[in-house]
């Protein structure tokens, strides 16, 4: 039977969110409902609640997330209630032209639940890319649930559903970051300093953290960084020719995600190096370079969507490395907060109190 269950709400624009009750359909063919534990709080969801995403209101928000299967529908095979799972927001088809052709984690007919979740009224929510877990209960596909080892932490796990993943991701799978590399890391919000935590994990030398709030170079450093760059003091690009012998950084991830930072990043990386944008641009914003620094300077320049991964094979191996003590997943949480918070969690991201907010329910 359909359960009511509480969840947060975006109704409009700009407007603070607010605790509903909601009700959550039986799981139909290929679907699975999920008791949330742990949701952390991104920067994606705020764009939702502003109207950065889509005017599809209202918006049932919250995705990074883990917790456990509860029931599943008709021909789920691949989990079963009592799992433990990361939710996942790409969860691959296998037939598309990109699955087809071996590269899956750019699948372009990913999977979502059929069936809405509602408020008590009837009126359909659309879930935050397509999870909606700022809620005691949610309605996923079930290929968006990824089984991991349960001896992780919820409020740790859930973060590989969107921005430690995307961090991690643009490093090591985008970027290529190897053995002995020179990376330097855009924003050392949640994304940039997982993208440092990644560069470490897959050996890079020189790892340069750049930001203009001190607190986040700091937290740059627990994660890796081996120089810091001040982007308020110093030219960003210089800086980082300066550390990597005049050349330039092998790798540089914006993870701001606006002009003047990729221009930062395009200018920084070495020739034949690679520029990865990782954060998210707003629609409005344009980018424009003399074209024959393009084809002069070489190398690549690429987005990252969800770091290129592939959920199946990623989250079950950063879980482990988690467990083995040499991915300090803990690090990103700032804080528990209960679903009543997550409106002031909004406020404490925008003004760069916190890495992560992790909603425990």
């Amino acid at each position: 039977m359909a359960q009511q269950v509480r969840g947060v709400v975006a109704h409009s624009k700009g407007k603070a969110v607010s605790v509903e009750t909601i009700t959550v359909p039986d799981p139909g063919p290929g679907e699975a409902v999920v008791k949330v534990q742990a949701c952390g709080v991104c920067h994606t969801d705020l764009h939702y609640r502003e109207g950065g995403i889509n005017d599809e209101f209202p918006f049932l928000l919250g995705h990074e997330a883990a917790g456990l299967v509860e029931s599943v529908g008709e021909g789920v095979t691949d989990v079963r209630p009592g799992d433990f799972v990361i939710l996942n927001w790409r969860a691959v088809d296998g037939t598309c032209r990109a699955c087809r052709r071996g590269e899956p984690w750019y699948c372009f007919s990913t999977h979502n639940a059929a069936e809405p979740m509602t408020l008590e009224s009837g009126q359909a929510l659309s879930p935050a890319l397509g999870i909606g877990a700022f809620a005691e209960k949610t309605l996923v596909h079930a290929g968006q649930c990824t089984k991991v080892n349960p001896a992780a932490r919820p409020e740790v796990a859930g973060l590989l559903g969107c921005g430690v993943m995307a961090g991690i991701g643009a490093a090591i799978n985008t970027g290529g970051v190897g053995r002995g590399d020179s990376i330097a890391v855009i924003g050392c919000g949640g994304v940039g300093n997982a993208a440092v935590a990644g560069a470490k994990l897959a050996g890079a030398t020189t790892i340069i953290a750049v930001d203009i709030d001190p607190r986040k170079l700091q937290w740059a450093r627990e994660f890796g960084a081996t120089h810091t760059v001040n982007g308020a003091e110093v030219d960003v690009v210089e800086a980082v020719r300066e550390l990597t012998g005049g050349n330039g950084a092998d790798v540089v991830v914006d993870a701001v995600g606006r002009p003047e930072t990729f221009r930062q990043a395009f200018y920084a990386r070495d020739l034949a190096g690679t520029a990865v944008l990782v954060g998210v641009p707003t629609p409005d914003m344009t980018f424009e370079l003399p074209l024959i620094d393009v084809f002069g300077r070489g190398g690549s320049t690429k987005s990252s969507w969800y770091g290129d991964c592939l959920p199946e094979r990623d989250f079950p191996m950063l879980i482990d490395l988690h467990l083995q003590g040499r991915l300090p997943l803990e690090k990103f949480v700032s804080e528990t907060i209960a679903l009543d918070d997550v409106e002031e969690a909004f406020h404490k991201m925008e003004r760069g109190e916190v890495l992560r907010s992790v909603v425990v329910l």
